[in-house]
């Protein structure tokens, strides 16, 4: 693994505040510094607890981990998006699965696996979610090649 997959990799023995840096560089790294900006500019006491639950856990516990890529990472992630049918999140995965180095054609055959084990209705709403994200990339001329 390169010196990128291994950032904020939690080590035995890490802190909580080790843990929770380390989670908030990947998930920076992945979903970019405007979306995370934008998610804790809107917590507020309700929802605190929750935004420090996602960094910590997810992002500080598992997408920190040295056993698998974060390209491969994104492929599992975007697969549990369809699979329970959470479309806001799945495009949003989508962004930075692109961010993660995947290719467009990596992620259509992703949800290409999905119609098998997800079911085709909701590979077909994956796809059309899919295809709206490079929609808005391309209008907007954001990269996203690899």
């Amino acid at each position: 693994m390169s010196g990128n997959e291994r950032n904020g990799v939690v080590q035995p023995g890490a802190t909580s505040q080790e843990i929770y840096d380390g989670g908030m560089v990947v998930r920076r790294e992945v979903l970019g510094d405007a979306h995370v900006d934008r998610a804790n500019a809107n917590k507020d006491e309700f929802t605190e607890d929750f935004q420090d639950m996602i960094t910590r856990i997810a992002w500080g516990g598992i997408w920190t981990r040295p056993g698998l890529t974060r390209q491969m990472r994104s492929a599992v992630t975007i697969t549990a998006m369809v699979a329970h049918g959470h479309w806001e999140e799945l495009a949003m995965h989508i962004r930075a699965a692109l961010t993660n180095g995947l290719s467009r054609d990596e992620i259509k055959e992703i949800l290409l696996q999905t119609a098998i084990y997800c079911g085709v209705p909701s590979a077909n709403t994956a796809f059309k979610t899919a295809q709206q994200v490079f929609h808005d990339m391309d209008s907007t001329g954001m990269d996203t090649t690899p």
